[in-house]
């Protein structure tokens, strides 16, 4: 995938690429982007049920999430093509390889964007997703399938959160707690005052990533526009 740090050469760009795909993908694509969100994300850690994962990621795409943040520790972060129908595809996943600070470097880099950080944790004594206010930016953590999220990463994480649970079960599916958490946090989220859109440069620089990922053979089709229009 070509990334292009000059904006105004981006614009030329994507102006190039626009010619090879048809219109109504176009308006697709800026359709999409418009629902698109930087306010929530979600953060998984360690997971190493394909399934799992690769339904994670299409309930993200589903609700408009675009970033999902990977900590890999003994497990590999392997897609299910079958279940993630291609939603992978259309995300913006920032993995953080095995190492020793690998879950503080997520939790500082979140922090920096400005999200506040949310553990999912099966406690009662803990605020619910109901309580989570929608007008500030959030993460939320979800940890591996058998033990949940590691001691480091609820130390690190600004406050804890869970899914009201009436029956003696004590714990959803990773993948259906985060399409419930997600599915009332960007609906309450969508119906606030919170400016939860994608900023104009957010927008065009997916928008160019999109194209590219809509047309057969992006890196020809740019390198013959540089060496054409330089």
């Amino acid at each position: 995938m070509v990334r292009l740090e000059d904006s105004h050469l981006r614009e030329r760009v994507t102006e190039y690429l626009q010619q090879f795909v048809n219109e109504e993908r176009q308006l697709r694509l800026k359709e999409v982007l418009k629902n698109r969100t930087r306010h929530v994300t979600v953060v998984l850690e360690d997971l190493f049920q394909t399934q799992n994962i690769s339904a994670v990621l299409r309930t993200c795409e589903c609700y408009g999430v675009q970033d999902v943040h990977v900590i890999k520790n003994r497990n590999d972060f392997e897609i299910h093509k079958a279940i993630s129908m291609g939603a992978d595809k259309w995300l913006s996943i920032n993995e953080y390889p095995h190492k020793e600070g690998n879950v503080k470097a997520c939790i500082d880099r979140l922090h920096e964007q400005g999200y506040w950080v949310a553990a999912t944790l099966p406690d009662e004594q803990k605020r619910t997703i109901f309580d989570i206010p929608v007008e500030r930016k959030t993460a939320f953590l979800f940890g591996t399938e058998l033990t949940g999220l590691s001691d480091e990463a609820i130390k690190y994480a600004d406050g804890n959160v869970l899914i009201p649970m009436y029956g003696f079960t004590e714990s959803f599916n990773i993948s259906n707690s985060a399409a419930i958490i997600l599915s009332h946090f960007t609906e309450r989220m969508r119906h606030s005052t919170a400016d939860w859109h994608l900023s104009d440069a957010e927008f065009d620089e997916l928008y160019f990533e999109w194209l590219q990922k809509s047309v057969k053979d992006p890196d020809g089709l740019i390198k013959w526009f540089m060496q054409h229009n330089s």
